[in-house]
């Protein structure tokens, strides 16, 4: 089962490609929601007041996909799908590309246009810093004090992480686990005697 996916988690350099006097800003930024694409796209245009056209495209999720390709005024289908090409080209998620153009005087007609703006947004992703990440599935323990042992060892020997703990009446461990080996974890606390786990959202 496939348990791994692409991504980046920091912003790129900022690239530029020029083409017949038309200049393209790209940018690729990570984003998990649709209000982090619209603060990014929000700082690009304060940045460049002056620029005709913030052509983007992004990918958001790892198992269930939301993608948007946006041309923001140039021909139907020339600047975010190329750029959402580009996406899928370089197999990443949770990621935001922009190309920023100034209009140079001369038309590039839509195939120039088509091939600005996928070369713009390969720019920007060769920029970034590609990260392999795996999807974890995270579990809630909760047990009584006497079994700390018998807990702690199926942690070490499985070496699980720990991401909260609370010590109360009774102990509470949030544990990741990666998704392929998810049941088999599960399989193991859930026959650990009045060690009680659920998943969580």
């Amino acid at each position: 089962m496939e348990d791994i996916y692409k991504t980046i988690l920091i912003p790129s350099e900022e690239t530029l490609f020029k083409e017949k006097g038309s200049k393209f800003f790209g940018y690729a930024f990570p984003v998990l929601t649709e209000d982090d694409v619209k603060e990014r796209l929000e700082e690009l245009r304060k940045k460049h007041h002056s620029a005709r056209h913030f052509c983007y495209a992004y990918q958001i999720g790892i198992e269930k996909i939301k993608f948007r390709a946006n041309d923001d005024g140039e021909p139907n289908n020339s600047a975010g799908l190329p750029i959402y090409g580009q996406i899928q080209s370089f197999e990443v998620t949770n990621v935001l590309i922009v190309s920023v153009r100034y209009f140079g005087g001369t038309k590039l007609g839509v195939g120039g246009l088509i091939s600005a703006y996928k070369t713009s947004a390969q720019l920007a992703l060769q920029a970034s810093d590609i990260l392999e990440k795996t999807i974890n599935i995270d579990y809630r323990l909760t047990f009584n004090y006497d079994l700390m042992n018998a807990v702690m060892r199926v942690v070490k020997e499985k070496n699980l992480n720990i991401i909260a703990q609370k010590l109360e009446m009774d102990c509470q461990y949030t544990i990741s686990v990666r998704k392929k080996e998810a049941d088999s974890i599960f399989t193991i606390f859930d026959n650990l005697y009045k060690v009680d786990i659920k998943v969580l959202d």
